[in-house]
């Protein structure tokens, strides 16, 4: 039986582990071909082995437009196209106002805002009509968090992208639409500047915000991408679709 996304050439950023790797897996396992990238390339072969077959690993960091350049330059050499782009590489670290440091902030905007907004027009030359586009945004992006307002602002900016590119991009009837995962335990929380027990104490503090009483976990995420990137979606766009057990919702 024909996956949702038989045929289709897709790109995972930040494919490597979390969010990005399940949504690989699922796109694979609905018949599509996926190249993801990653920084860290032991992470990239270990994800290669786990998703299987039907990938090609790229190492790349999205905030060198060089290191975009050539990723595309191997999409376009291997594939010819790019069908469906989903812009998952991100991260932050927790860090109050009256301790961000000019560091913090560029690293941040470099990765989430400049990254992702030249990951995208960098794939335009090679999305037929008809392509989906798959930003990854943030409950942060309408929510307060303690020490988090540079990553929140960040989560923002995707947002609006969403809404101001659908705009730019109607013409060639190219989709574009944002997530915004809740709390879904990834390797990426380790990142933050926390100890293991950290994580897990503030995992735990959050369940009770959660309509749903629970954390999600990336698979569910991969479900939602797999949604938007499929003509299952086909009238939606410009959205965020929150993901989050209701947490931004009540």
């Amino acid at each position: 039986m024909a996956g949702k996304l038989t045929g289709k050439i897709a790109l995972v950023t930040g494919g490597n582990s979390g969010i990005g790797l399940a949504t690989a897996q699922r796109f694979v396992k609905e018949g599509a071909y996926v190249f993801i990238t990653g920084r860290r390339q032991n992470e990239l072969d270990a994800a290669v082995k786990k998703i299987g077959e039907n990938v090609t690993a790229v190492q790349s960091d999205v905030s060198n437009l060089a290191d975009i350049d050539r990723l595309y330059t191997t999409i376009k050499q291997e594939k010819g196209h790019l069908d469906i782009l989903f812009a998952n590489a991100g991260g932050g670290e927790l860090a109050p106002l009256g301790s961000i440091t000019e560091e913090h902030f560029d690293k941040t905007f470099n990765t989430n805002v400049k990254g992702l907004l030249f990951t995208v027009q960098k794939a335009l030359p090679l999305m037929p009509e008809g392509s989906s586009i798959v930003l990854n945004a943030s409950t942060t992006s309408i929510q307060g968090t303690p020490a988090f307002s540079v990553y929140s602002a960040t989560k923002a900016a995707v947002r609006s992208f969403a809404r101001n590119w659908t705009l730019d991009l109607k013409e060639r009837k190219i989709r574009v639409n944002a997530i915004s995962p809740g709390v879904v335990p990834t390797p990426g929380y380790n990142l933050l500047g926390l100890s293991e027990e950290q994580v897990q104490g503030f995992v735990a503090s959050q369940v009770d915000t959660i309509p749903l009483g629970r954390v999600g976990t990336p698979d569910e995420i991969a479900k939602v991408v797999v949604f938007l990137a499929s003509d299952d979606s086909s009238f939606v766009n410009g959205i965020e679709l929150f993901v989050d057990g209701g947490m931004a919702q009540v």
